[in-house]
């Protein structure tokens, strides 16, 4: 099984695959998609859109999970995030991906047992579940792994449940 994982973004939208075979979770790529600030909206997602895509087809991915909106502060990077969002769910629609949406909290509690864990917490927990020497950067790339990584358990949790009514 294949999962691509977004952490979505305007400027900055990471993504993370990894493979999943026998209990075993392992890199395949990640980074991000940057966009330049001060380029037209309509710009940025439509360069979202094609590395999205691009990424998409190299990495034939299985499904996607995506990170929940969870914004309380800043209304406008809320609406820049969630046209970003948009576009990433499209991409992944369009590739015809089952896609899991999961919130922040939901993936920090899986990855790290504790919903409230620091990004630091977070990234080490990335680092180690994918046996890297060093964490992933930038956040969003890491956030983007996490976000596969979460995928990853839930459908393994999700199989043995099934096994277990079976």
């Amino acid at each position: 099984m294949r999962i691509i994982g977004i952490d979505p973004g305007t400027g900055i939208l990471g993504f993370g695959v990894v493979d999943v075979y026998k209990g075993k979770i392992t890199l395949v790529t990640a980074g991000v998609i940057t966009t330049p600030a001060h380029t037209p909206t309509p710009d940025r997602l439509h360069e979202i859109f094609d590395g999205l895509t691009d990424i998409i087809s190299e990495t034939k991915p299985d499904c996607m999970a995506i990170e929940k909106l969870f914004f309380a502060r800043n209304i406008t990077t809320a609406m820049s995030v969630a046209e970003a969002r948009g576009v990433a769910l499209l991409t992944g629609k369009q590739a015809k991906l089952p896609i899991h949406e999961y919130t922040p909290l939901q993936i920090k509690q899986s990855i790290t047992g504790y919903g409230k864990a620091d990004k630091k917490q977070v990234q080490e927990m990335v680092r180690q579940q994918l046996g890297l020497r060093e964490v992933p950067k930038p956040d969003d790339c890491a956030d983007a792994l996490a976000a596969a990584i979460m995928c990853a358990f839930t459908m393994r949790q999700n199989r043995y449940t099934k096994a277990l009514k079976r």
